[in-house]
């Protein structure tokens, strides 16, 4: 091409605008000549003033759409998983040592019981608290608190001297794990919308190696040092996320919603600068700062976000109810033997037999072990489906699914077609529970959305105080009633998951609703 043919070309140039919900670009044409367009001479300046001096403007969303995934996102995702690894191991010992502390302190299975059951109070108790303290003072500063408390008292609960002080010790340890969920809402909002519920559940694979790993410790610990000693080193994992929350940023989401738009500005360069892709041109949008941020009340600022949380409600209960359920019955059932090895009129020599003293032994350990593989491939299966079917879909289908398999239970048969069902049920609850934690972070705006998990997660915590007493309790006297409690419950959640008004694939995250 000649010089006087780019001559025309070069009297014109295009600029970014904006990007749209899509993420295309959209270009603005500008004609060198005309009249409005006045050419000023070159003068050095920084990036921040030049696009201070942008008149376009964008929202965190926007700039967390066009930063996309990266290596930050990669970073933040192993931050989490690790946090959540060590909360899986903290909640994966309940199972263990209860049939220890049985037998050692001489416990009657409502006390046993109460060993899981205190720790569930402690989640409930604090889950609302942890929720409110991370939307009015940062995800960051709430989470390491949390943290902090889970390792202390994991620790100190080592040392209890007697069945009381273990009781307490072990309510303070779930009043610290009430904040780990937290870990999610910081996660999911650095999170672009395309891959935002493939990293959330993705993330969660950390708490299937969690539990895993607990239960590989447990088979090599428990023969040798004894509970305590798994107590102790169950705890260290806690210890070494504290220390990494060095590197764990504060939202930006959180930034802008409490007004700090600078502080916002800069955590979106700095992802973008992990990332190295361009920060938008222009300004960041300050985002009117809520009166009632943290309040309960916007929870149920709309007919639609109302009917959405009292359906999160239950379905999160149902979701830990079942999920711990299945946890715990998995011990006692093998324990026992089968769902058939309790008499029909609840008495008679099985059940002499499920109360005296039984520990675990390495069969149950590779038992339990072999059904805790179970979430890995429902948590692959839940990533397949919450692209394909959508969330709501997904959990209702999973809910589906596990009642159906928790049924089959009730089929007399062997230890390996036990286990087999149990591994079923487990992977598909689990599943359930980890497309609730992609739903829920995506269905709240920002001003409220640390609260309606925190909330969530406290329902949760009903459920999962409630569950020892029908899966440790109930399980000794009828088998087949704990377990069509269970199945029934699934039954409704999945209906649950179906009246959600609100489909969250492929939608913004929201910063306020009016």
């Amino acid at each position: 091409m000649q010089s006087e043919d780019m001559e025309p070309l070069l009297d014109r140039m295009v600029r970014f605008v904006s990007k749209s919900g899509d993420g295309s670009e959209k270009l603005e044409e500008v004609d060198l000549h005309s009249a409005d367009h006045k050419p000023r001479p070159y003068v050095p300046e920084s990036e921040d003033v030049a696009r201070d001096e942008c008149e376009d403007e964008f929202t965190v969303e926007q700039a967390v759409e066009a930063i996309g995934f990266g290596r930050f996102q990669i970073k933040l995702s192993l931050l989490t998983g690790f946090c959540w690894m060590a909360d899986a191991m903290e909640m994966m010992i309940l199972s263990i040592i209860g049939p220890e502390l049985k037998c050692r302190w001489q416990l009657s299975l409502f006390q046993e019981a109460s060993i899981t059951t205190v720790v569930f109070i402690g989640m409930f108790a604090s889950s609302t608290m942890w929720g409110k303290i991370c939307d009015k003072f940062g995800r960051r500063v709430g989470l390491i608190l949390a943290s902090f408390l889970v390792f202390y008292f994991g620790v100190l609960s080592g040392f209890a001297p007697n069945y009381v002080w273990l009781l307490i010790i072990r309510f303070l340890v779930g009043f610290g794990i009430g904040g780990v969920p937290q870990s999610v809402t910081l996660y999911a909002e650095y999170l672009p919308s395309k891959v935002r519920g493939i990293c959330v559940v993705f993330i969660e694979i950390f708490w299937a190696i969690g539990a895993i790993f607990e239960v590989a410790l447990a088979l090599v610990i428990m023969p040798i040092l004894g509970w305590r000693y798994l107590l102790v080193f169950s705890s260290l994992p806690v210890l070494v996320f504290v220390v990494l929350c060095k590197w764990l940023p504060e939202s930006a989401r959180y930034y802008i919603t409490s007004g700090q738009q600078q502080e916002a500005h800069d955590a979106l360069k700095k992802v973008a600068l992990d990332n190295n892709k361009p920060m938008p041109l222009g300004k960041l949008k300050q985002e009117t700062v809520s009166s009632t941020r943290g309040s309960y009340a916007e929870l149920f600022r709309t007919r639609e976000l109302a009917i959405v949380t009292i359906l999160l409600l239950f379905i999160w209960f149902v979701n830990a109810f079942s999920y711990y359920g299945v946890v715990l019955i998995s011990t006692e059932l093998f324990a026992v033997g089968n769902t058939c090895s309790v008499a029909s009129d609840g008495r008679g020599s099985e059940l002499e037999c499920h109360d005296a003293c039984k520990v675990l032994d390495s069969s149950d350990y590779w038992s339990l072990l072999l059904t805790t593989l179970a979430e890995v491939p429902g948590l692959f299966l839940t990533l397949f489906l919450i692209e394909f079917l959508g969330r709501k879909k997904t959990m209702a289908l999973e809910f589906l699914l596990f009642s159906v398999f928790t049924f089959l239970l009730f089929i007399c048969s062997s230890r390996a077609v036990m286990i087999m069902f149990l591994f079923a049920a487990r992977g598909l609850i689990s599943g359930a529970f980890q497309a609730a934690y992609v739903y829920t972070p995506e269905v709240y705006p920002t001003a409220s959305r640390a609260l309606g998990l925190g909330c969530c997660s406290g329902m949760a915590r009903i459920g999962a105080i409630i569950t020892p007493f029908v899966a440790q309790v109930m399980v000794a006297t009828s088998p087949r009633m704990a377990l069509g409690i269970y199945a029934m419950t699934g039954l409704l959640a999945a209906v649950a998951c179906m009246l959600l008004p609100i489909e969250t694939k492929g939608r913004e995250m929201l910063s306020s609703v009016h």
